[in-house]
């Protein structure tokens, strides 16, 4: 339901907040009050003046969703602040991107975890950035690629020899895990073209993909345990958690030693061994 009381006085105050040169607008000479004028605010969110006025006084119909995002635009918000304005004109907010943007701080919290394996994952599978570790371990290329080289969910299902990092009894369960955790990206945002990119790319390319795909499993993925193959120090055991973004399209993947094994004494070795003679699979 729309807060028309709440509403009005969210526009009113965000308006007398702003300044012409804010918004590109000139400043003229004489301005009887704060921030912007309401003609102002509603020829950069591209409606009358009349309109805008009856929103600010609590009168008039009520403004479609459009009509929202375009004030938030007008009004400079920033994504909480237009998350607020869409709940106090009575619909939900709208969906926040990263855009594959990884935050310096995470980069440095991350980076503090010397013994630990950790990546940050988009929710299509790039992988956007790792630690020192993470590189050591699990041998994965980084960043937007045009040629997909850094998709892990691409390369397990068009490169055979990144599978023989893992256990081949395992492999089953990684595939129907990495086709469930897309449909669950694609249930959310499949309209987008990037989405359709992969899927449909993936579809062309690989027949397992195509059977897993119609089985409509859908599953996001938030914890895992997993058995890699590595190639100095043989099986590792780590416990995957896997940390969901406020945006919800990038993820942090940690993995942990798993209790029991010999997996943190084989972490601490290959940190000793270092880059020299370590071959990332492709």
């Amino acid at each position: 339901m729309i807060d028309r009381p709440g509403l009005a006085d969210f526009l009113r105050r965000r308006r007398e907040l702003l300044h012409p040169s804010d918004t590109g607008l000139v400043e003229g000479v004489r301005r009887r009050t704060p921030g912007l004028r309401r003609e102002e605010v509603a020829q950069l969110a591209n409606i009358s003046t009349d309109y805008y006025a009856r929103l600010e006084q609590r009168r008039g119909a009520n403004p479609s969703e459009a009509i929202v995002a375009s004030l938030a635009r007008a009004l400079r918000c920033d994504p909480d602040e237009r998350d607020h304005l869409y709940h106090l004109a009575g619909f939900p907010a709208p969906p926040r991107y990263s855009d594959g943007y990884v935050r310096p701080g995470l980069m440095s919290l991350l980076d503090r975890l010397g013994d630990v394996p950790a990546c940050v994952v988009s929710d299509l599978g790039e992988v956007l950035w790792q630690n020192t570790v993470a590189a050591l371990t699990l041998g994965w290329s980084t960043g937007r690629r045009a040629d997909r080289s850094a998709n892990i969910v691409w390369r397990w299902f068009t490169e055979p020899g990144l599978r023989t990092r893992f256990p081949e009894e395992d492999r089953p369960r990684h595939s129907l895990a990495h086709v469930s955790d897309l449909r669950a990206t694609a249930a959310r945002r499949g309209g987008d073209a990037d989405v359709a990119a992969l899927v449909n790319g993936l579809l062309e390319r690989s027949e397992e993909f195509r059977s897993l795909w119609e089985r409509h499993e859908v599953a996001v993925r938030r914890f895992d345990r997993k058995r890699f193959l590595h190639p100095e120090v043989g099986v590792l055991h780590l416990t995957c958690e896997i940390l969901l973004s406020p945006e919800a399209d990038t993820r942090v993947l940690a993995f942990f030693p798993t209790e029991g094994t010999d997996a943190r004494e084989k972490l601490a070795l290959l940190r000793t061994i270092g880059t020299q003679d370590f071959q990332p699979a492709r």
